[in-house]
């Protein structure tokens, strides 16, 4: 075996071409590297030739413009296919690789697409319809991650002392606490007002209501006893999401002042990690990140370091740079709402990198691939339907040994006849994500 780092030459040792070459080489493959411009310092080591250049008995890929440039540039993107899979960025006939794989898996996990113009839907989102891997049809598989093992591989038959890392398949279950109550915690003027508008609507709930405000009965969407106790069962890793933010037309959680939901976030919080659940209207304005998140700190006493936007409110690279003001250093918002998939193109963690600026970050991103209220209010997909679906994304993990993350909310998993088969999606789902 060869432990010697790989030698990568280049004309020029740009920050775009070092952010992914070290996912491709050091996080995927687990490969030591570093880039060389002066060919007098190659030496007698394993050569990756990114240059127009011709260095014998080194491996070739010819570079495509992407990570020499600046900015931010619209461009024309052909997708052909290699062994399989879905390739772009084509290079020329002398290279060992029929595309840039470097700049390839750049594009897609820096959401270089997401920089440019894009009609965005009602809450001001890029679409997955609008993605490259979506209209291309592989959305569903974790390509980069493909690539690269397929670079392993072909670069194996030329260097055969190389050895490569094993990726050992996560799990992560997350779950958002958008409205942990249906009644409780929402303070006397809502509670009231509430019980009047059942009331005068005949809803049947103002029984309900007031059994639970006012006798202590147990709230419906306190389902955490269920939740905790599946995670527990079924040996999972697990994150909470708290809001608190101010009431608004998609803000429904209760204030965070609240005694019942403070009492919950601190219960949740004694058993696993916790972040913040910034508001719908939180996103595009980091002053209300950052006073939300010194809200949730003085609950619990100490610092924030996870967040996940409400309503999967993301946009580059301003909702990233919040968080980063904000002194987040994990985000895991990386996800569409309205299709299940890799939205980064790549099953694992990864960092996030400003397209605009030039500039990487320490702030790690954790994608997930799938969300409960994707499978039944975007998709409309039946409970079985989303087995399917789970089951097929959890493979696709699985395969390149990277970490399946799916979204969940309490009122997905409500104790009732409506809600009954999506907690048998859920459990099928804790079954099937098992190591």
């Amino acid at each position: 075996m060869d432990m010697r780092p790989v030698k990568i030459y280049s004309t020029s040792d740009v920050p775009r071409l070092r952010y992914i070459a070290d996912i491709i080489l050091g996080e995927i493959l687990g490969l030591s590297w570093e880039i060389i411009t002066d060919k007098r310092k190659l030496g007698k080591h394993i050569i990756i030739n990114y240059s127009a250049e011709n260095i014998p008995g080194s491996f070739k890929i010819s570079p495509d413009k992407l990570l020499f440039e600046t900015g931010i540039a619209s461009r024309e993107i052909t997708v052909n296919q290699w062994k399989s899979l879905p390739v772009f960025f084509q290079t020329s006939s002398d290279s060992d690789l029929p595309f840039d794989i470097f700049a390839a898996s750049f594009f897609l996990v820096s959401r270089y697409e997401e920089y440019l113009e894009f009609v965005p839907d009602q809450h001001g989102r890029f679409c997955a319809s609008s993605s490259l891997a979506f209209r291309n049809g592989f959305l569903g598989i974790p390509v980069v991650d493909l690539w690269a093992r397929e670079l392993s591989k072909v670069i194996l038959k030329k260097f055969q002392t190389l050895a490569f890392k094993r990726n050992d398949y996560k799990a992560l279950l997350t779950i958002d606490l958008d409205q942990p109550f249906a009644y409780l915690g929402k303070g006397l003027i809502r509670s009231v007002g509430g019980l009047f508008r059942d009331i005068k609507n005949n809803a049947g709930h103002a029984g309900e209501r007031y059994r639970i405000v006012a006798l202590g009965e147990k709230d419906p969407y306190e389902v955490f006893d269920y939740i905790t106790e599946s995670i527990e069962k079924n040996r999972t890793d697990a994150r909470f999401f708290f809001p608190v933010g101010d009431h608004s037309q998609y803000d429904k959680n209760p204030s965070w002042k609240n005694d019942e939901y403070r009492k919950l976030i601190l219960s949740l919080n004694s058993k696993y990690k916790t972040g913040l659940h910034p508001s719908y209207i939180a996103a595009g304005k980091g002053s209300l990140v950052s006073a939300e998140k010194e809200r949730l700190k003085s609950i619990l006493g100490k610092e924030i370091h996870l967040s996940r936007f409400h309503f999967i409110r993301l946009n580059f690279p301003q909702s990233y740079l919040d968080i980063l003001n904000a002194g987040i250093d994990e985000e895991y918002s990386m996800g569409y709402p309205d299709e299940p998939g890799f939205r980064a193109g790549i099953a694992r963690p990864f960092f996030f990198y400003d397209v605009a600026e030039d500039n990487p970050s320490g702030m790690k991103i954790i994608p997930f691939q799938v969300m409960d209220a994707t499978l039944y209010t975007y998709k409309h997909f039946t409970p079985e339907e989303s087995k399917e679906v789970i089951s097929k994304l959890i493979n696709e993990t699985r395969k390149v040994g990277g970490t399946f993350v799916s979204i969940w909310h309490n009122t997905s998993l409500l104790d009732n006849q409506e809600w009954k088969e999506w907690r048998e999606v859920f459990e099928f789902m804790l079954q099937t994500q098992l190591p």
